[in-house]
């Protein structure tokens, strides 16, 4: 019995047998595979045809192709490689129209990919295209075709050969473009006209190839253009100075002043955007190509309606329609103005603007003044409505007259005051007060102020007028004249020095001044100082100039002389006679600005006889008493510029 091991033994043996030895392979040859039917140079013609029929290609180059086929998703383009490549559809957006056997331009991505595929791009070969195209466009200036996408700040974007361009709002046509929308999606020719390679920006502009045409179109409307001549145009722009209007391809200027014979506040009055109305040409320049319009000139001038009848002197009506500082414009018919100068308002001098008095709108009368027709010119005035009031003013306000006045104005040597309206006068500072010292008109009153004047000289032929206010009243010097006498000694305080002397405040408001040499103390040494009081004696009164003279040396050489007399003690004791009156002087000056003439004329006479009394008893001393020293009185006539108080001191 055979068994199993022995049946697989057999059948290994009769394999090994049955299997041939392998032989070694030589190495894979063309000339040894091929058939030896076609001989070397056969052979190396068809190898060479071969060659031809594939294109030697390189990656990232842009190579033109063509489409063999189209998927839902791919389009299938030949480039004469071994084999086809796919761009997705989606980079042929741009043709809607595309099919097969179109040629187009792709970009070689790779030539074999992990799968084998050949890959290709259409939009990056067409963005490098397209960037060489937009240079070679800014160089030659070429017109190129662009789809406008969309609209951006200040202008709309532009799509040059797949190349996202930038066109400003100033650069889409030749007049002002109000809405953008409307051109987007529109298909239009530009020209290239900036590029920043860095940034790889393009700015292109529409504008530039209208105004090419309409050089050519103005050159030939200019040359048949002639002044005077009546166009049609349309409102391009409105400005506050003017209109710019269109003729045709050529814009003109319409200035407001053309626009009517009247004022006008805006053009926007007469006329609005894109109306057409009819122009004259005043003037043109054919170098610059400008043209001056005029509107107002298609109809008659207004002052050839002005009534014949109309002459200097009439009274007419007429509406305020510019207000000047200088004055007002009034219409007293459409197209002609008069005007009316600030100072012809009224008779008054202190009107200070024309607002103050008039508003634009008004209605009013005024009288003609002067009338030029050759000029067209017209000037009007409302006081010559009123009479005149310096007129009859020598007999209303003749010298001596007493008035109410208002204070208009100050100057730094007199108040301006007005008594009427139309009538003013002036009160110099010296004529303001007898006894305050006043440095400004400011310091004595306001502006509005009444005030009692006088009428101290008139001039109606020049309209001049010279007030006083001091005059209402007595001087009180006059009271002060008996009590500070020559030679009379009073209690002083020094209230100020200067390089020349001290200026002294003595009793009842008023105050002297004594000079350097004249404040020598008892001790021959010493001299007074500020805020020192001290008694000092008259040597000057001077009523008209209100000027007093003191000296506190006279009384020290008095009392080293030894020469002082009883009469010099009466006048001491005597002064409270004199006193009692001059403070009832002080005290009526003081409760009345305007003064109280009455009562100061009964202490007048009282202090006069009070003075002739002192005189009597005074006259044999003065005959004992010694002279005044001219030199020490400051009297003599090469010291007499020297000893005249200042008018600090005064």
């Amino acid at each position: 019995m055979i068994t199993t091991e022995e049946i697989t033994n057999t059948a290994t043996e009769v394999q090994k047998e049955e299997t041939p030895k392998p032989t070694r392979m030589e190495p894979f040859s063309w000339e040894t595979a091929t058939d030896d039917s076609y001989s070397k140079d056969e052979r190396a013609k068809l190898e060479a045809l071969y060659d031809k029929t594939l294109n030697i290609i390189a990656d990232h180059a842009v190579v033109d192709g063509t489409v063999v086929a189209m998927t839902g998703k791919d389009v299938v383009v030949n480039i004469g490689f071994k084999s086809d490549g796919l761009v997705p559809l989606t980079e042929f957006r741009h043709m809607p129209d595309l099919k097969v056997g179109d040629k187009v331009e792709v970009y070689v991505e790779t030539q074999e990919d992990k799968d084998g595929q050949l890959i290709l791009s259409h939009k990056t070969a067409r963005a490098l295209k397209s960037w060489e195209r937009v240079n070679n466009a800014l160089e030659t200036q070429e017109t190129v075709n662009g789809l406008v996408k969309c609209r951006t700040k200040g202008g709309l974007i532009v799509d040059v050969f797949g190349i996202e361009a930038f066109l400003p709002g100033s650069q889409i046509d030749v007049k002002p473009i109000r809405d953008y929308d409307v051109f987007v999606d529109k298909t239009m020719e530009f020209k290239v006209i900036k590029i920043n390679q860095e940034f790889k920006n393009v700015v292109v502009s529409h504008k530039i190839m209208i105004e090419a045409e309409l050089e050519q179109q103005k050159a030939e409307i200019m040359k048949k253009l002639e002044k005077g001549q009546v166009l049609e145009g349309t409102v391009k722009n409105i400005t506050t100075y003017g209109v710019f209007m269109d003729l045709g391809g050529i814009d003109g200027l319409l200035h407001i002043t053309d626009m009517a014979w009247g004022r006008i506040g805006h053009p926007e009055e007469m006329v609005k955007l894109d109306e057409k109305i009819n122009v004259v040409i005043l003037d043109f320049d054919d170098e610059k190509k400008r043209i001056a319009l005029g509107l107002k000139q298609l109809t008659p001038h207004p002052w050839s309606k002005l009534d014949e009848n109309v002459k200097v002197g009439d009274k007419i009506k007429g509406k305020v329609i510019v207000i000047a500082d200088y004055g007002a414009f009034v219409e007293i018919q459409p197209g002609i103005e008069g005007l009316l100068h600030v100072s012809e308002m009224s008779w008054s001098q202190h009107l200070r603007s024309p607002q103050e008095f008039l508003k634009v709108g008004d209605e009013i009368e005024a009288v003609i003044l002067t009338l030029d027709r050759e000029e067209r010119k017209i000037s009007l005035g409302m006081k010559q409505l009123k009479p005149d009031p310096w007129i009859n003013a020598g007999e209303k306000y003749p010298v001596g007259s007493k008035h109410k006045a208002i204070v208009r104005n100050f100057q730094n040597f007199g108040v301006f005051v007005e008594l009427e309206e139309g009538v003013d006068g002036m009160i110099h500072i010296s004529d303001l007060s007898w006894s305050k010292k006043i440095k400004h008109p400011s310091d004595f009153c306001k502006v509005g102020d009444s005030m009692e004047v006088i009428v101290l000289e008139i001039d109606p032929q020049n309209r001049r007028l010279s007030l006083g206010h001091k005059q209402l009243e007595e001087n009180p010097w006059d009271a002060f004249e008996p009590v500070f006498t020559v030679g009379s000694v009073h209690e002083g305080t020094i209230i100020k020095l200067n390089d020349k002397g001290a200026i002294i405040a003595l009793q009842y408001g008023l105050e002297g001044f004594a000079h350097n040499r004249q404040l020598m103390k008892e001790d021959g040494k010493t001299y007074l100082k500020q805020e020192e009081k001290a008694s000092f004696q008259v040597l000057e009164f001077n009523k008209d100039t209100q000027r007093i003279l003191l000296s506190h040396s006279r009384i020290n050489e008095n009392k080293s002389s030894g020469k002082k007399t009883e009469e010099a003690g009466r006048k001491r004791g005597g002064r409270s006679e004199g006193d009692d009156s001059v403070k009832k002087v002080k005290e009526s000056i003081e409760k009345t600005t305007l003064g109280d003439i009455g009562a100061l004329s009964d202490l007048k006479s009282q202090m006069e006889t009070t003075a002739k009394k002192s005189a009597k008893k005074a006259k044999p001393e003065a005959e004992a008493s010694p002279e005044i020293d001219s030199n020490s009185s400051g009297t003599e006539p090469e010291n007499k510029a020297e000893e005249k108080p200042n008018d600090e001191g005064q």
